[in-house]
C-alpha cells in the first residue's frame, strides 16, 4: 500500500489532474443544486418539466456517445479533454448571462443541459481513456480512488457552497462558479507533461467497424457485461431520483435551499469515507464481493429516503442518513467497476469500449428521467421514490446471479 501511495505522490502529472479535477467537481457540485432550483425557485417548474430537464442531460450519451468512443480512439485524449471543458464553460456562463438579461425559460434550461450534457459525454469518454495513459494499470485503483476522493471531498463543500449562493445571489448566478471551474481545469490540463502519442490507426477506418467493436467486447466479456447490466438499471433509477428529490425536498417536506446543501454536505463526508476505504474494502472482501455489497447498500439508502418524515429535525436526519449510505455504496461500486473495466480493456479499445458501456448506461437516464417526472405527476413523488428503491435491489440481484461475485482481485487486461 505504501509503495503505491507513493508512486502516486511523485507523480507531478497525475497530482496535476487531480487538483485540476477536484475544482472542476467542486464547481459541478453548485450546479447540480443550482441547476435545479433555477428551473423549481425562478421558472416555478413541474415534476414532470424536472424529469424532462434531466433527460435533457442524458440525452447526448444516446445521440454522440458511440461516435465520441470512436473519435476519442482516433486522437490524443488531452486536446479532447480542454476542448470539453472550454465548451462546458462558455456554455454555462450563458445561462447567468441570459438571467440578467430576462432572457432566462424552461426552454433556455432545457438547451443548457442539453449542450452541457454532450460536452460531458465527450469529456468522461475521453477521460477514461486518458487516465491509463497518465499512470500506470498498477495505480489505477489507488488514482481512482483519489479521484472518487475528490468527488466526496467535492460533494461535501460544493452543496453548502451552493446552498450559500443561491440564497444570496440566486440560482442562475451560482452556476457561474461552475463555468469558472472548468477553466482553472483547463489550466492544470495544460501543465500536464507526459506525452501522449497518437492511437495507431486500423488499416482500414470504416467508423461503424470500429463502434462494433466496442460493443462487441462490452457485450460479450462477462465480467463487463455483469457490470453493465447493474449500472444501467441503477442509472435509469438515479436518474428519477436526481430528478425528484430537491423537488421532494424542498416542496413536500418544507426543507430549504441552505438545509438542502447541508443535508448533501454531510452525507457526503460518508462517501468520502467510503472512497478512502473503497482498495482496503477489496482487498478484504474481493473486488466481486465489494462492489455487490455496494448495490446493496444504494438499495438500502433509498429506501430510507422514502421514510422521510415527522419533524423537520428529523426529517432532515432521516434524509442525511439515507444519501449518506447511497454515498458509501456510490463510492464502493464506481472505484471497483472503473477500475475493474480499465484493468480488462486494452488500451486501444479503452475509448470504444468505454463508450458503448456509457451508452447503454448513460442511454438507460433519459427515459428513466422521463418516467420519473410522469409517476412523480401521477403517483406522487414519494411513491415514485419507492419505485427507485424497488429498482436499485433489482440491479443488486442480477449481481447475485453473475460471475463478477466470484472475482477477488482485479483481473489482468484481457482476462
Amino acid at each position: 500500500m505504501r509503495s503505491r501511495d507513493a508512486g502516486l505522490w511523485r507523480h507531478p502529472d497525475f497530482l496535476k489532474l487531480w487538483v485540476g479535477q477536484t475544482i472542476s467537481l467542486l464547481g459541478s457540485q453548485v450546479t447540480m443544486l443550482a441547476l435545479p432550483f433555477t428551473a423549481i425557485l425562478v421558472l416555478k417548474a413541474s415534476a414532470f418539466q424536472m424529469g424532462v430537464l434531466r433527460a435533457f442531460q442524458y440525452v447526448p450519451a444516446l445521440l454522440i456517445g458511440l461516435f465520441a468512443g470512436a473519435f476519442v480512439d482516433r486522437m490524443r485524449r488531452r486536446p479532447i479533454l480542454m476542448a470539453a471543458d472550454l465548451g462546458r464553460a462558455a456554455v454555462l456562463g450563458s445561462l447567468p448571462l441570459a438571467a440578467l438579461l430576462g432572457a432566462l425559460s424552461m426552454g433556455y434550461l432545457y438547451g443548457v443541459a442539453l449542450l452541457a450534457g454532450a460536452l460531458t459525454v465527450l469529456f468522461e469518454v475521453a477521460y477514461l481513456a486518458y487516465l491509463p495513459t497518465l499512470t500506470s494499470r498498477e495505480h489505477l485503483v489507488d488514482a481512482n480512488a483519489r479521484l472518487e476522493a475528490s468527488q466526496s471531498v467535492a460533494s461535501i463543500a460544493g452543496p453548502g457552497l451552493a446552498g450559500f449562493l443561491v440564497q444570496a445571489l440566486s440560482a442562475p448566478l451560482a452556476i457561474a462558479a461552475d463555468a469558472f471551474s472548468f477553466l482553472v481545469s483547463v489550466g492544470f490540463l495544460g501543465l500536464l507533461r507526459t506525452p501522449e502519442s497518437l492511437p495507431v490507426p486500423p488499416e482500414r477506418r470504416h467508423l461503424w467497424r470500429e463502434i462494433g467493436e466496442g460493443m462487441r467486447m462490452a457485450l460479450g466479456h462477462p465480467l463487463l457485461r455483469a457490470t453493465l447490466l447493474s449500472s444501467g438499471i441503477t442509472n435509469f433509477f438515479s436518474a428519477i431520483l436526481n430528478s425528484l428529490f430537491v423537488l421532494y425536498a424542498t416542496r413536500q417536506l418544507g426543507i430549504n435551499p441552505a438545509g438542502i446543501g447541508s443535508i448533501f454536505l454531510l452525507a457526503s463526508v460518508a462517501g468520502l469515507a467510503g472512497a478512502l476505504a473503497a482498495g482496503r474494502v477489496a482487498r478484504r472482501l474481493g473486488v466481486g464481493p465489494t462492489i455487490v455489497l455496494a448495490e446493496l447498500l444504494i438499495g438500502v439508502g433509498a429506501a430510507i429516503i422514502v421514510l422521510a418524515g415527522g419533524s423537520l429535525v428529523l426529517t432532515i436526519g432521516i434524509i442525511t442518513g439515507g444519501l449518506a449510505v447511497i454515498a458509501i455504496g456510490d463510492s464502493l461500486y464506481n472505484i471497483n467497476v472503473v477500475s475493474l473495466r480499465q484493468a480488462l480493456i486494452p488500451d486501444a479499445l479503452l475509448g470504444r469500449v468505454s463508450a458503448s458501456l456509457r451508452f447503454v448506461i448513460w442511454g438507460a437516464q433519459p427515459f428513466g428521467a422521463l418516467l420519473g417526472g410522469v409517476l412523480g405527476e401521477r403517483f406522487g413523488l414519494r411513491a415514485t421514490l419507492g419505485v427507485v428503491a424497488a429498482g436499485y435491489l433489482c440491479a443488486f440481484a442480477s449481481l447475485l446471479v453473475s460471475p463478477l461475485r466470484a472475482v477477488r482481485t482485479q483481473p489482468a487486461t484481457g482476462d
